[in-house]
């Protein structure tokens, strides 16, 4: 297909389909939704406070929210998600259309901080957070759940990943 080729209204529908929509918001003081990570296929502004991004399946991404009112902090949470396929079982999640894999939610500034420093040391090991093994963010949601701190993500670890991830079907 060149350039000149026109795509039909069902090819872009089935792309638009397989694609996992997310609302960022940021009003100053009272409201930030943003990214942590993810690589996102897409951009859509909405106004100067609201877009729109969009990540392709099987994509892992983090979502963070907070908001605040005169009294204080109302709401911290990061989610770190896995853009589903069409058709694909999926857990709703506030402001994520259709929805995603959920491979950690955690509620409270105080683990909400945890995770982010777990997402910096996978960073300093020079991975990207995307190709971590879903299982690792399972495991920081569970020992953070249950009050213990996570084992750290090594590049053994994540070698070993790679290796499994090839070799699956």
């Amino acid at each position: 297909m060149n350039s000149n080729t026109p795509v039909s209204k069902p090819t872009i529908q089935r792309a638009a389909a397989s694609l996992t929509y997310v609302e960022l918001t940021f009003v100053p003081k009272r409201i930030e939704y943003w990214i942590r990570f993810g690589r996102i296929a897409e951009e859509r502004i909405l106004d100067r406070r609201r877009r729109i991004v969009s990540f392709a399946s099987g994509t892992v991404f983090a979502f963070v929210r907070w908001a605040s009112n005169e009294h204080g902090t109302i709401i911290s949470r990061i989610d770190i998600l896995r853009a589903i396929s069409p058709g694909e079982a999926f857990s709703t999640v506030p402001f994520v259309r259709p929805g995603g894999d959920i491979l950690l939610r955690i509620t409270g500034w105080a683990k909400v901080e945890r995770v982010l420093r777990a997402i910096d040391a996978v960073e300093a090991i020079g991975v990207d957070p995307i190709e971590v093994a879903p299982d690792h963010w399972r495991h920081v949601h569970n020992r953070l759940t249950a009050g213990v701190e996570p084992r750290p993500y090594t590049l053994q670890r994540h070698n070993a990943w790679l290796r499994r991830r090839r070799i699956e079907p």
